[in-house]
């Protein structure tokens, strides 16, 4: 079962990662499925990703406070209508703008009404 939670962190660890290059990629649910998954097969791995300089805080908080600070949820928030008004201005065919539009919506619904957690 180890091995099988470990794929499942090192997957989700790579999606989150390609996350961060691509706006249309949620990175932090990735990464707290990474996190979930390494602390069921990997201590090393667990430690690894709650103590990294970069992620280690968002993960830290979220398991803490079920929050998401303020700065992240700024970045967020432009990332998400920066890659709608990307797809605008590419032209993207009016029923797939239509569901992007639902989607980040609701993510940025999500993300937005989270507590800000410790300053």
């Amino acid at each position: 079962m180890r091995y099988i939670w470990a794929t499942i962190g090192l997957i989700a660890l790579g999606l989150g990662l390609v996350g961060v290059v691509l706006p249309l990629l949620p990175t932090t649910p990735f990464l707290l499925v990474a996190a979930f998954a390494f602390a069921r097969s990997s201590p090393r791995l667990s430690a690894w990703l709650i103590n990294h300089q970069t992620f280690g805080p968002l993960i830290k908080n979220w398991q803490t406070h079920g929050s998401i600070n303020r700065r992240t949820k700024k970045v967020a928030a432009f990332t998400m209508l920066l890659a709608f008004l990307l797809s605008v201005a590419l032209g993207v065919a009016q029923h797939v703008l239509i569901i992007q539009a639902v989607v980040l919506s609701l993510a940025a619904l999500f993300v937005l009404t989270r507590p800000h957690g410790p300053e």
